[in-house]
């Protein structure tokens, strides 16, 4: 075992100290899931575009996917929006209600798309991160908020339930080890060959496990020809069932 696996089991939380996770789900909409990374690549954005599909229809529910990492329409295989977003609401003196953004995906899935500024936490304020936060948590909608690698701390906190999508490597276990923010919850994306495992991110994280992906290539074949929206694999629906 390396050095780094000895101290963490020692410093961090084991299994038996990691708090359980319960879902609650309320009645009328406003609970903001919020999917997050601590690297690019490590599926977040599919991952959040499922859910909200999922959630839309396991619920019977309106679903909105707030996108601030910007690659949400990629993945759901559709045009990339030319109105305005997230980073332009920010900018107003006086927003008016976020959902004013939104666009339909299917019947129940919409989008606040991310816009065209920068939207990076060292490029915001306090000010902006804290009012982007209170939107998402005092709406009266079902809400999965894609916050990619480049997180707001405030959004993440305010989260009914946050998630972390994470894959059992060396590098993101590192950047791990040092979070300032818990989530409520993993989404343990599996790849084969791999020597770490879900006991060893859960050790890290000091957060259960809820979902464990396999890297499957039907995933990214949907992904890849645009077919998300309209035709989820039946697998990758199945798993994130548990947190739907």
């Amino acid at each position: 075992m390396r050095a780094w696996q000895q101290n963490w089991q020692s410093n961090c939380a084991t299994s038996a100290h990691i708090p359980a996770y319960t879902r609650h789900l309320p009645a009328e909409g406003g609970h903001v899931i919020v999917c997050w990374s601590l690297k690019g690549g490590s599926g977040t954005t599919v991952v959040s575009a499922a859910l909200a599909l999922t959630l839309a229809q396991r619920n019977n529910a309106a679903v909105r996917i707030v996108d601030l990492a910007g690659d949400i329409p990629s993945a759901l295989g559709i045009a990339e929006p030319s109105g305005e977003g997230v980073t332009n609401w920010l900018q107003q003196q006086q927003p008016s209600p976020i959902q004013s953004l939104q666009i339909p995906v299917t019947a129940r899935v919409s989008l606040v798309p991310r816009g065209d500024g920068p939207l990076m936490h060292h490029d915001l304020t306090t000010e902006h991160c804290n009012t982007l936060a209170t939107e998402l948590d005092t709406s009266n909608e079902l809400t999965v908020v894609d916050a990619g690698s480049g997180h707001i701390p405030q959004v993440i906190n305010n989260a009914t339930t946050s998630l972390l999508v994470i894959r059992p490597c060396y590098l993101a276990l590192r950047k791990a080890a040092h979070l300032c923010v818990k989530p409520h919850g993993i989404v343990l994306i599996n790849e084969p060959g791999r020597s770490l495992g879900k006991r060893d991110v859960e050790s890290v994280v000091g957060a259960p496990v809820l979902v464990e992906l396999p890297l499957d290539p039907t995933i990214a074949r949907c992904v890849d020809a645009g077919l998300l929206a309209s035709r989820i694999p039946t697998m990758l629906s199945q798993h994130l069932a548990h947190v739907a």
